[in-house]
């Protein structure tokens, strides 16, 4: 990972992001990724990190490419709660030296074989079950919105 970049820019936040704590704390929340490519579901555990992003609910911002890994700037700034560099495919993790939300789907710069590897520690704060051709064929530079999601939605490519 190399630290998020929005040409100055800071990413947009929704006015009624601020939700009250208690409305999510230690839940589990499914949120939707909608991009140009496609739109897809995760669901967000019930930890720290996780509970301050739902607050901040919807948010734009502009996808990242590291290898086999998609991250982007979200508003939260929390020191790691749970730091670990070993990842899954498809886990959804807060990399607070951005901050950012990050997604990994296979290989990075600094993985040692087919393992996806943060370049330093991360908390994960959930799991998508997107497809990797749809990840994949998110661009660097590509709009990103996360918002609370209702029922879950096809993923689309």
């Amino acid at each position: 990972m190399i630290p998020c970049e929005m040409g100055g820019r800071q990413p947009e936040y929704s006015s009624a992001a601020h939700r009250p704590a208690a409305a999510h704390e230690g839940a589990r929340a499914v949120v939707r990724f909608q991009t140009a490519r496609g739109t897809f579901d995760g669901m967000l555990n019930g930890t720290p990190i996780a509970t301050a992003l739902l607050r901040h609910l919807p948010l734009t911002s502009t996808a990242r490419r590291w290898g086999e890994e998609i991250y982007f700037d979200v508003p939260v700034q929390m020191p790691n709660t749970q730091p670990t560099l070993e990842v899954q495919v498809g886990d959804l993790a807060y990399w607070p030296e951005g901050p950012c939300l990050c997604i990994f789907f296979g290989k990075t710069p600094v993985s040692r074989g087919r393992e996806p590897r943060p370049a330093s520690a991360v908390t994960v704060v959930g799991h998508t079950a997107a497809p990797v051709a749809l990840l994949r064929s998110i661009a660097d530079g590509n709009p990103i919105v996360v918002a609370h999601a209702s029922p879950p939605q096809d993923q689309t490519v």
